[in-house]
C-alpha cells in the first residue's frame, strides 16, 4: 500500500519538472517562490504588530480625564483633575499648546500627571439624548380649533429662523420665547410636536423635572451645557415641558433641594436673557399652572410671548371631531354640531377619547366600522368620568386659575 504523502511528493516534484525545461525557468521558479514567502512574511509581520498594539493597549493604564484652569508663564498648567485636587502639570512633547486654554478638556498621564493628550469638547450624554432625532408626525393640520395659536406661535418661532432679513430689516429684535399655558389636554404639546415637524430646525425637547439634579451645581451645569449645544446646532428649537417644575415662584424659606432647584432656575433665566445671545435659538416653555411662575420669567426680553391655549370652542370641537374621525371607518351621517353641543367643556384629549370609546363599542358588537351611537355612547362614558377628575380649570381675564371641587 503506497504513503499518501509520499505520491503526493511525487506527483509534485513531476508537476514542476514539466514546467521547468531548462535553468532559465528554475531560477524563475524559485524568485516567484521567494516573493510569495516575503508577501507571507510581511503579512505574518502586520499580524504580529496589530495584536503588540492590543496588548499594550490592555496593559496601558488609563489616562485622568481633567480641566484645564490656567497656564503658568514657565510653560506648565494648572489643571483640576476628575479625582478632585487641582495639580501643575507638565506638557508632553506634540501636544499642540495653542489648543489649551481655560476649560480646556484634556488627558493625563496616571504616573506623572503630565498632559499627553488634548480631548474635544464634552456634551452631556443627557443633553444628546433631548434632541429629537425622528420628527413625530403631527403637523398643524392635525390641530383643530387652534388656528390663532399657530399662527402666534409661528411669528414667533419659525419666521425669524427662516426669514431673519425682516427684523434686521425693520430693526427689530424678534422674541426669544414663547410660554404656552391652558388647561391640561388642550394641544400645547401637540402644538410643540407639529412645530418640530413642520420646522427645519434641531428640536431639543424636555421636561423641567429633568433639570433637577442631585448634587449642588449639576441642574445649572447641565442648563449650560443645554444650550451651548443648542447654539452649536442653531438654528435650534428648546421645548421645556412643564416648566412649572423648576420656575415657580421663589421663596424666602425653604429647603437645600428646594435652593438647589433655585439655583437652576436662576441659570435658566441667565441663559435666556444674559451675557451670551441665543442667536438662532428659540424657547418653547409650556405650563397649565401659570398662576405659581416666578415673575422674572414672564418678563418681557425671556418669555416675550405669552399665548393661552384655553379649552376649545364649539367650532373647534368640530374640527377636532372631524380631524379624529378622518381615518376612522364611519357607516352613516355624522351630526358634528350635535358632538359639539354635548360636548361643551370638553378638552381635546377627551374629545380624542371619545371616539376611541366609540371605536371599543362598535368592536364589542363585531362591526368594523363606527356609527353615530356609537359616538353618542363615547361621549356619554367621557362625560360620566369627568365627575372623577375633581380639578376643573376656569379660565379668568386670560389667567389660569385652579378650581378645586
Amino acid at each position: 500500500m503506497s504513503n499518501g504523502l509520499g505520491d503526493r511528493g511525487v506527483v509534485e516534484r513531476d508537476d514542476i519538472n514539466v514546467l521547468i525545461n531548462s535553468d532559465e525557468d528554475y531560477v524563475k521558479y524559485l524568485e516567484l517562490k521567494i516573493k510569495q514567502l516575503e508577501e507571507e512574511r510581511k503579512r505574518l509581520l502586520r499580524r504580529v504588530e496589530y495584536y503588540r498594539s492590543e496588548i499594550e493597549k490592555l496593559l496601558a493604564p488609563p489616562l485622568i480625564e481633567a480641566y484645564v484652569e490656567d497656564l503658568t508663564p514657565d510653560g506648565r498648567v494648572i489643571v483640576k483633575s476628575s479625582s478632585g485636587p487641582n495639580l501643575i502639570v507638565t506638557i508632553v512633547n506634540g501636544v499642540d499648546i495653542s489648543r489649551l486654554r481655560p476649560g480646556s478638556r484634556v488627558a493625563l498621564n496616571q504616573r506623572g500627571s503630565s498632559i499627553v493628550e488634548v480631548l474635544p469638547d464634552r456634551v452631556d450624554p443627557l443633553v444628546q439624548l433631548m434632541e429629537i432625532v425622528e420628527k413625530p408626525s403631527v403637523y398643524y393640520s392635525d390641530i383643530g380649533g387652534l388656528s390663532e395659536q399657530i399662527q402666534e406661535l409661528r411669528e414667533v418661532v419659525e419666521l425669524p429662523l427662516k426669514k431673519p432679513e425682516l427684523f434686521a430689516e425693520l430693526g427689530i429684535e424678534p422674541p426669544k420665547g414663547v410660554l404656552l399655558y391652558g388647561p391640561p389636554g388642550c394641544g400645547k404639546t401637540l402644538l410643540a410636536k407639529a412645530v418640530a415637524t413642520e420646522s427645519n430646525a434641531t428640536f431639543i425637547t424636555l421636561v423641567g423635572s429633568e433639570l433637577v439634579q442631585k448634587y449642588i451645581g449639576e441642574g445649572a451645569r447641565l442648563v449650560r451645557e443645554l444650550f451651548n449645544y443648542a447654539r452649536k446646532k442653531a438654528p435650534t428649537i428648546v421645548f421645556i415641558d412643564e416648566i412649572d417644575a423648576i420656575a415657580s415662584r421663589r421663596l424666602e424659606i425653604g429647603t437645600s433641594g428646594e435652593r438647589e432647584v433655585q439655583r437652576t432656575f436662576m441659570q435658566l433665566l441667565a441663559e435666556i436673557d444674559g451675557f451670551k445671545p441665543l442667536d438662532r435659538v428659540k424657547v418653547i416653555a409650556a405650563t397649565n399652572r401659570i398662576d405659581i411662575l416666578d415673575p422674572a420669567l414672564l418678563r418681557p426680553g425671556r418669555l416675550d410671548r405669552i399665548i393661552e391655549v384655553p379649552l376649545p370652542s364649539k367650532s373647534g370641537r368640530v374640527e377636532i371631531f372631524k380631524i379624529h374621525l378622518r381615518r376612522v371607518k364611519i357607516k352613516g351621517a355624522i351630526d358634528y354640531d350635535l358632538l359639539a353641543e354635548i360636548t361643551e367643556g370638553f378638552s381635546g384629549a377627551e374629545i380624542k377619547l371619545a371616539v376611541v370609546e366609540a371605536g371599543y363599542f362598535a368592536i364589542r358588537e363585531g362591526r368594523s366600522y363606527i356609527v353615530f351611537q356609537d359616538l353618542l355612547k363615547g361621549v356619554e362614558k367621557v362625560k360620566n368620568k369627568r365627575t372623577l377628575r375633581n380639578i376643573m380649570y376656569d379660565t379668568i381675564r386670560h389667567e389660569a386659575r385652579l378650581v378645586y371641587k
